[in-house]
This record gives C-alpha cells, structure tokens and sequence, in this order.
C-alpha cells in the first residue's frame, strides 16, 4: 500500500502578517495532483488541519474544496485533529464524510478503532490519535498522573488490543499528534510542556509498521518507523534551513516500508542575513536572497537611520528586523535585547531596537540608557 503523510497545514495562518491562503491551496493541489499522479492508495494528514480553533470562513472553504477534491479522486484519507483545532469543531459531520472516504479522527476514545483499508495483500489498519491534551483525557485513558507519555501509552495500548484481534498479517499505521524524543522543535510550534515536559519516547509506538507524526514543522525521521512529514509551508525563520516535503510510504506485504521525500511548492525561500546595514546592502553574496523573505539582523554598534527602508530598497520583501549591536570594549554594555516577536513567532514583523547613548570621556562606569520602539516592517501579501 502507498500511503502519502503529510500534516501541520495551518490552514488560515499567515507569515509575519503575510497572507498565505494562495500558498496553502498551491499545497493543496499539488498534494491531490500527487495522489493522481503516483498512485497513493490512501493520504493521512497528522493534525493542525487549522491554525486556530476558531479558523477564518477563507480557511475553512480551502479545507471544503480539499476534502471535495481528495472524495473526487477515491482515496482514502484519514485525518485527525492536533493541538491548534477544535477536536469538536473538525469533527462535526465525521460520521456522514466518512461516507465519502474521508475518515476524521477527533475523539480520544476512538483511538483504539480503526479505519480499515485493504490492498492486494489484505487490510491495513489505520489508527487516529488526536491531540491528547492530558488534563483533559486522563480519566479517559484512566491514569493517574496527567503527562503526554502516560496518556499517549495507554491510547497505544488500546491499538495493540485492537491488533491482536485482527487477522495475522494484518498491517497497521498510527496517526499522531505529539513531540517525540529525538524531534528537532521550531519556533512556529504551539508549546504544549506539561509538568515540565514536552517529549515522549518514540518506544511509545513499538508494534505498529508506521507512526505518521504531526506537530514539529521541520520533516524529519527519529526511527525507520517514526516519521514526522513536517509543515508543508514555513511559519518562523527558525524554518529557513528546512526542507517542506511529504512522505511517500510504501508498506509491501509484510509490512517493510520504503519511504521517499516529496518536495512541497514554496512562494518564496527564506533567508537570514547579519552584518552591519551597509556590509548588508552591498554584499554581493547575498544577491541570491534579494527576492526571498528576509530576516534582518544588524550589528551597527549605532542605529542607522531609518535601516527597513534602506533594507527594502535591496530586499523588498524583508519581514523581521533584530538589533545586535557588535561593540568594542571601550563601548558601554547593553543588555542584549530579545529577538523580536517576528522571529519567534511568525506572527507579528517588528524592530526591536535597545537605544543605548553614546560614551561620555568625561565620566567613567557611565550607566547606558536604553530604549526600546516598534516598528511594522513591510507586509506583501500572497493571497488569491
């Protein structure tokens, strides 16, 4: 069976006020045009269809068409829901889409209920572990102690039990929604630490032929088994060095996998430059990121006049601008100022900028002054 993994669509999410509804439904077809065109028998999507629980009317007739599209072409599709939807909102009319060959997971106590889908060579049980937030299901799963491994163990053990039941042979693929140990974070992911932690065990999933993750945005593989497809499109500059891909899973009859990444269409590369705004304006090796998303971060030792303008000028599509001044020992020390909000959370592109005073000859241990202003940077957009 050939199954396309895929998760962490955000449907709805913008990139530093950047509208990125065009990018998504450039996703979307070119995922269903990779369903046609290399024979997926069945697409799995591992949480965060959306980016809010409440998700804009323009994201949810995206989600509409795509779910129409995938019925159209007679390919299984299981979904479940991560830690940015409504588990209830997504799953409301699962029971009549399930009709239709799209299969949404959202209750915790479906876990160990599966959507069977068989091939030539007999079924393959797919298992839907939503987003298990612990305070919320402990009873549920009855555990004592509410924390991602404790929950996530025992909805793993109501697939086992489910399995033994099935016929020998039978293969099994689990969706989740979680931070597994060994997954590489960025700054885009929704924090989700209870008691101080965040990772379980990727043992967690031992018995199953494939764990398709959602959750972390950067694709990755923590075992040969244990997968994470990543976002198809970037959300945070902490994304620059990412490759957005899905992945093409291949199960045989004894449920061996081979696994192929598929790159994802992105609008635009990312890219991360420093140096001193003029080092920044005539460098030219950095002609290559003049059409890209730009973050910023520059090390005058004084804040140039107005520095977003003049970047512009070079990078018209320059989104964050951070402020880490280079000084030399004669120089009177700031405290290092935060990264701006744009570049750890993808949402908002600011400046962050420390206003320290210049030296004073006269006196010596001169305290800096310091100053913090906010200013929006540029905001393309790339809607429909």
């Amino acid at each position: 069976m050939r199954l396309l993994h895929t998760s962490d669509w955000h449907l709805g999410r913008a990139f530093h006020r950047v509208n990125m509804l065009g990018a998504q439904a450039d996703f979307v077809s070119h995922l269903v045009a990779t369903v046609r065109e290399r024979g997926v028998d069945a697409v799995v999507v591992s949480g965060d269809v959306y980016d809010r629980a409440v998700p804009p009317l323009a994201a949810v007739e995206l989600f509409d068409d795509t779910l129409h599209k995938l019925a159209d072409l007679g390919v299984p599709t299981v979904m479940i829901s991560g830690n940015h939807d409504s588990a209830r909102r997504l799953g409301v009319g699962a029971g009549l889409i399930d009709r239709a060959g799209i299969h949404l997971r959202t209750e915790p106590s479906a876990c160990g209920t599966p959507v069977i889908i068989p091939d030539a060579h007999g079924d393959v049980a797919f298992y839907g572990l939503p987003y298990l937030e612990p305070a919320l299901v402990k009873a549920e799963f009855g555990v004592e102690k509410a924390g991602h491994e404790a929950v996530l163990a025992a909805a793993m053990d109501r697939v086992r039990a489910d399995l033994a039941t099935r016929a020998p042979g039978t293969r099994s693929v689990v969706l989740a929604h979680a931070f597994v140990t060994g997954g590489e974070a960025s700054d885009s992911e929704r924090d989700i630490t209870v008691g101080g932690v965040a990772a379980v065990p990727a043992g967690v999933f031992d018995g199953v032929d494939y764990a398709a993750l959602g959750h972390l945005h950067g694709s990755q593989t923590i075992t040969r088994r244990v997968r994470y497809s990543g976002s198809p499109l970037p959300y945070s500059f902490s994304e620059a060095d990412h490759r957005k891909t899905m992945w093409l899973i291949d199960l045989d009859a004894e449920g061996s996998l081979t696994a192929e990444r598929l790159d994802c269409p992105v609008p635009r590369e990312l890219a991360r430059i420093r140096g001193t705004l003029d080092g920044l304006l005539h460098d030219p090796e950095l002609a290559r990121h003049e059409e890209a998303w730009v973050e910023a971060t520059l090390t005058d030792a004084v804040r140039p006049a107005d520095p977003m303008a003049r970047l512009a000028e070079r990078f018209p599509h320059t989104l964050s601008l951070v402020f880490d001044p280079e000084r030399s020992p004669t120089t009177p020390t700031c405290p290092t100022p935060a990264v701006s909000r744009a570049a750890t959370t993808g949402r908002s592109p600011t400046t962050s900028w420390p206003m320290c005073a210049a030296p004073d000859p006269t006196r010596t241990n001169r305290p800096c002054s310091r100053r913090r202003s906010t200013r929006s940077a540029r905001t393309p957009s790339y809607g429909r």
